[in-house]
């Protein structure tokens, strides 16, 4: 006679109760973390073809950044957060970046790298979706206090703020994106790696500000 084992899901205690953590949870949990490896090898693989190549094939960067801000717009989908306009916040950057991207892509007669590096001012459009992906670093340092982290999240601006305006050298721009996906990568594999749970929180805060939400409906 065969015997079944009944999962019986663990109760954890949150701020305003009790609450369980069910398989469609950690799936979203997987899927974020699967999401930001894929937009950092992209985006990893994008930098060291521009920074390690004296002739770099442009053309290759533009399904790499496809494939980062495709991976980056998934991560958005399935990030807990707990303030529910902040995530919308993101996901609308990101919306505003990738719309931005796929015109100049098919405007221009140049690589989307190069449009976007010759005419600095694109970042004005195409610089939202890092808007979200530093809204990501940002929360995992505060969340998670990591320093790989911490670090990202003054270097995307400074880079691209630095290169819109003209003041940061190429060699400087070159050090900054190699640190770049260097910690990017660091941080993806670190997720991987990383408890399931503290990447959901505290379910009975998001139970608690729905209910806020819908009693001023």
């Amino acid at each position: 006679m065969t015997q079944q084992t009944v999962y019986v899901p663990e109760v954890y205690q949150g701020q305003f109760g009790e609450f369980t953590i069910t398989e469609g949870d950690r799936t979203g949990v997987i899927i974020y973390r699967t999401g930001l490896m894929v937009a950092a090898l992209s985006f990893a693989i994008g930098s060291a073809l521009v920074v390690l190549n004296n002739n770099p094939n442009f053309q290759l960067l533009t399904p790499l950044y496809a494939c980062f801000s495709l991976a980056l717009g998934v991560s958005l989908l399935t990030i807990h957060i707990y303030m529910a306009f902040l995530h919308r916040l993101l996901q609308v950057c990101w919306v505003i970046g990738s719309i931005t991207a796929v015109i100049l892509a098919l405007s221009s007669s140049t690589p989307l790298a190069v449009t976007i590096y010759t005419q600095p001012l694109t970042l004005l459009g195409v610089g939202f979706t890092f808007v979200a992906l530093t809204g990501i670093y940002f929360k995992e340092a505060f969340c998670f206090n990591r320093l790989e982290t911490k670090v990202l999240t003054p270097i995307v601006p400074v880079l691209l703020l630095g290169h819109m305006l003209g003041v940061l050298p190429t060699q400087g721009e070159q050090v900054l994106l190699g640190l770049w996906a260097i910690l990017f990568v660091v941080f993806a594999v670190r997720k991987a790696i990383q408890a399931i749970p503290p990447d959901i929180g505290d379910k009975s805060v998001f139970q608690y500000l729905k209910a806020q939400r819908l009693a001023k409906v």
